[in-house]
């Protein structure tokens, strides 16, 4: 007997890969596809899958070579690695397919750098002046608390026009004794307007008690520049003070310690009232309620004196106390009392009147009934 030859069930033919074009569209780089025997068995089918992925109008219906223009019909007229042209019904147009490029993106022309335009403190007319302030980036020490370090607060313009609200925005970090009330530059000077305020300057937050002189700026938190300045304020003071002794030390408010002079833990020390000055006796009889100097319509009048035959009502409990005398019970007032010359003992008294009180009462429940 003849063998057979072995039945192939499998379909060895390799997958093509093609590029399509769109017809009379010079800007479509063009789409590649892979197909193979088993996804794409018609010519029908791939006219179908190119209908999906090429945006054609009317559809795919024909597919045409790049350089001449001749239809293809079927699928083993494909050729790997090849090059066609999708289009409807219309007719080929013809086109350098072959030679289209993907366009490079363009060049983002670099941007100068826009500088920040610096503004000058130019004192105008209130006229043609615009209000408009900056905001302004301070730092801020505790009244009295040389070991806190200073905050870094930033104040919005819109706060700056309200000295109240620039207060009210310290507030939120800083919290002195009392909240924020005042604020000191550094060496003690009391501010009151936000115009005052400079971009990076120290300043001191304080409540409603005085300013505590202490050296803020020795702090290292504090630029050298600063300190410096400081430093040299403080010299010059103390130097004035040696040549003037007679000008008097800011710091020393009174004589009492500084601890008990600002603190609400402390009581105040109050004003020594002058002593009330010892009543004076006047008069003949040396009466307090006498006036001392009379007045002109009871001079020459005649004193009228009192009537020593007048009674007067004294209170009972300042009478004197009175002697009360004991009182002696006989035999004869616990046996009974005598009356006409006989005796009725008592024994018989208190019978009779029980029985009396007993027919009134039985006498009293008839009659209800």
């Amino acid at each position: 007997m003849g063998s057979r030859a072995p039945h192939v069930l499998v379909d060895t033919t390799p997958a093509k890969t093609i590029v399509v074009y769109r017809n009379g569209d010079q800007f479509y780089v063009g789409r590649k596809f892979v197909l193979s025997r088993r996804r794409v068995a018609t010519f029908a089918g791939l006219l179908d899958q190119l209908n999906e992925q090429v945006a054609v109008p009317f559809g795919v219906r024909r597919l045409f070579t790049p350089t001449r223009g001749r239809p293809v019909r079927e699928l083993d007229a494909l050729q790997a690695g090849g090059k066609y042209v999708a289009a409807g019904r219309e007719a080929f147009k013809k086109l350098d397919y072959i030679h289209i490029v993907p366009r490079k993106p363009a060049k983002m022309r670099k941007l100068k750098e826009i500088k920040p335009v610096v503004h000058c403190n130019i004192n105008v007319p209130s006229r043609w002046q615009m209000v408009h302030r900056p905001s302004r980036q301070i730092n801020v020490f505790t009244n009295g608390r040389l070991f806190i370090p200073p905050v870094k607060i930033i104040i919005p313009k819109f706060s700056l026009v309200e000295w109240n609200c620039v207060l009210a925005t310290i507030g939120e970090k800083v919290f002195p004794l009392g909240g924020v009330r005042k604020l000191f530059t550094m060496n003690g000077h009391l501010l009151d307007d936000s115009k005052d305020l400079q971009d990076n300057h120290f300043y001191v937050a304080a409540g409603l008690e005085t300013f505590k002189h202490f050296p803020y700026w020795k702090c290292p938190r504090v630029p050298g520049d600063v300190q410096q300045k400081y430093t040299d304020i403080e010299k010059y003071s103390r130097r004035k003070k040696k040549e003037d002794p007679k000008a008097k030390d800011p710091q020393k408010h009174d004589s009492s310690p500084p601890k008990a002079q600002d603190s609400v833990f402390y009581a105040k020390e109050e004003k020594k009232k002058p002593k009330a000055e010892p009543l004076v006796r006047s008069g003949a009889d040396g009466d307090v309620y006498k006036a001392q100097t009379p007045s002109g319509e009871s001079q020459g009048a005649p004193e009228v004196k009192e009537d020593l035959d007048m009674t007067v009502e004294v209170p009972e409990d300042q009478k004197p106390a009175e002697m009360v005398k004991e009182v002696q019970v006989t035999q004869s007032d616990l046996l009974g009392f005598e009356g006409d010359g006989e005796i009725f003992p008592l024994e018989d008294t208190m019978k009779s009147e029980v029985s009396r009180c007993v027919e009134e009462a039985v006498c009293n429940t008839r009659k209800r009934r």
